[in-house]
């Protein structure tokens, strides 16, 4: 899975927006730095298996944890149809 061409990832006074390069509002979305940061490796295809390892190496966490997390945020991914897949 990767994240669909046309957008983007902006840091505005210490919080993150995924926005639309072509203005579209609808899919405006915020999140947190971890959020960022899996936004950051879904510029390139991964698995799952990927961003659990890599969430593990970046922070303090386990990898149930991770993956809870990684399943979350890229639902909401999903339901902004902001994921190639």
């Amino acid at each position: 899975m990767k994240i669909k061409s046309g957008y983007t990832l902006k840091k505005v006074m210490g919080s993150y927006m995924i926005v639309a390069l072509a203005g579209d509002v609808s899919h405006m979305q915020t999140t947190n730095e971890t959020g960022a940061f899996l936004w950051e490796l879904l510029q390139n295809d991964k698995t799952t298996d990927e961003l659990v390892a890599a969430l593990i190496s970046e922070y303090e966490t386990d990898a149930e944890t991770a993956k809870r997390d990684i399943e979350s945020f890229t639902a909401k991914l999903r339901e902004a149809s902001l994921l190639d897949e």
